[in-house]
């Protein structure tokens, strides 16, 4: 077996299409908009590749997406090993279970926790759910969306440039913004979007406004796209509870973690 870098964007496609809601980042990842800020690594054999990570450089940090069912966990610790002497001395990681073993040999990590995997998969409960006084959010709205954010959910991981994607949706009462909805990654090429950033005003929970906004960017992403899903931490049972009402289930479970070299 070897290590390599990989450039071919349907080689790394067919790869990750063999678990799509697994892999819905990094499909999402391989469209021309996020293209740029990635670096692809593979581990090889003669029948193809068997672990696959990305570093996604987009972000205030780099991070490291290296995910793998359970019968394949091997080869992506084997790959994690091949990778070390290569890796940022500062990056994210988003991690199945247990591989953040094989980086605590060199690096000091510090938990965001236990985070699940959701797929959309009963889209017809999106139809039960009223949108009627969601509109939709540009970036004509940045300074009032940062606003929200701040007041809300001030450890998001927010990217203006993803209003290019007019996949970002709100609420306003009394000509305030106290909801929003939009999506990490999306892309039409590949079919595929992951939501994020949700979050409504801490004065205004508990009425809905979340289900309402996240229920019209699902609806919206349907008109492009066939798989969508989203990460949630595993212990934010209010949010988790919100998408199994719009048809998510939980497919997989993975570690958060900010990786610091221990020289550093």
């Amino acid at each position: 077996m070897k290590a390599v870098c990989l450039h071919d964007k349907s080689t790394i496609e067919t790869f990750l299409r063999g678990n799509v809601f697994l892999n819905i980042y990094s499909l999402g990842d391989l469209d021309n908009f996020f293209w740029p800020y990635t670096a692809w690594y593979a581990l090889t054999d003669t029948a193809g590749i068997q672990a696959l990570a990305l570093m996604y450089t987009g972000g205030s940090l780099p991070c490291l997406h290296a995910l793998a069912e359970d019968d394949k966990a091997h080869y992506t610790e084997e790959l994690l090993r091949c990778l070390i002497p290569i890796l940022p001395r500062r990056f994210d990681a988003h991690l199945s279970l247990g591989l953040e073993s094989i980086l605590a040999e060199h690096y000091t990590l510090r938990s965001h926790g236990k985070h699940y995997k959701m797929a959309l998969t009963d889209k017809s409960l999106l139809s039960k759910v009223d949108a009627s006084q969601v509109v939709g959010l540009s970036a004509s709205h940045l300074s009032e969306i940062i606003s929200l954010f701040k007041k809300a959910y001030p450890g998001n991981y927010f990217e203006p440039r993803m209003l290019e994607t007019k996949q970002y949706f709100g609420i306003r009462q009394s000509g305030e913004l106290i909801s929003a909805a939009g999506v990490h990654v999306y892309s039409r090429r590949y079919r595929v979007a992951a939501l994020g950033n949700i979050t409504t005003h801490p004065k205004y929970r508990g009425k809905g406004y979340g289900t309402s906004v996240t229920a019209k960017v699902c609806k919206s992403l349907l008109c492009e796209i066939d798989h969508i899903g989203l990460n949630v931490k595993a212990d934010n049972t209010s949010a988790i509870r919100c998408y199994e009402r719009l048809g998510f289930e939980v497919i997989d479970s993975y570690g958060e973690f900010e990786v610091e070299h221990k020289s550093s």
